[in-house]
């Protein structure tokens, strides 16, 4: 019998695809340079915001948006790669998918911090170069324009290849419940809370991440 679960809450969802913008502008802005480069801070600032939230969120969000949900141990993601994975694996994020999840978000983090306190020696400097030395700038940097951008389009790239593999080979759609909520699943399982009290404290800690964002830049200004 199928049943159907609400798996990614609204907030999720709304997060997944405000990120998937957010990175497009950077990326381009960083392209065009110039004048763009006010876009690609405000981008970067959104961004922060964003992964502040998902990180509240993975602690107090719907079921399978926590991180409890998709934390796997080593003998389980090995389990899983071997096919002998349970049932619960093909809802929210399975052993393999959790890993890009981390990766992904870890590895943002990585690149707005570093984009806070870098600066190109020409026009542009992020927000806090200013309290670090000279040493940390030059570093960070480096690593935000020559390193940390590659990483994170190679892992866009494997995201997105996994998206199509699940697709083609498994016959699962992934982006259909990243847009609806919902997913159709052989098992019962529980849903993700999604209500409009739910809604309510996800979007206040979102504008608690929002206004914390932008007092720092306003106060390193």
């Amino acid at each position: 019998m199928s049943h159907k679960v609400r798996v990614w809450d609204l907030p999720t969802r709304c997060f997944h695809w405000a990120l998937v913008v957010c990175f497009m502008g950077l990326i381009t802005s960083a392209q065009m340079g110039g004048d763009a480069m006010a876009w690609h801070f405000r981008s970067g600032y959104a961004v922060l915001s964003l992964l502040l939230f998902r990180i509240i969120w993975g602690l107090v969000g719907g079921r399978w948006s926590r991180f409890t949900s998709f934390i796997y141990a080593p003998a389980t993601i090995l389990a899983y790669v071997k096919g002998r994975g349970l049932p619960e694996h093909a809802v929210g994020h399975s052993p393999l998918g959790s890993g890009s999840v981390f990766a992904m978000l870890g590895f943002l983090l990585l690149q707005v911090t570093t984009g806070l306190v870098s600066d190109d020696e020409i026009a542009n400097a992020g927000p806090l170069s200013q309290f670090v030395s000279n040493a940390v700038v030059s570093f960070a940097t480096f690593y935000h324009t020559a390193i940390g951008k590659r990483v994170l389009i190679g892992l866009v790239v494997l995201h997105i290849s996994a998206i199509f593999f699940y697709y083609f080979k498994k016959r699962q759609n992934l982006v259909l419940p990243m847009i609806l909520g919902d997913k159709q699943t052989d098992n019962a399982v529980g849903s993700s809370r999604d209500d409009a009290m739910s809604r309510a404290l996800a979007l206040a800690i979102f504008l608690g991440c929002a206004a914390l964002v932008a007092g720092m830049v306003k106060l390193a200004g």
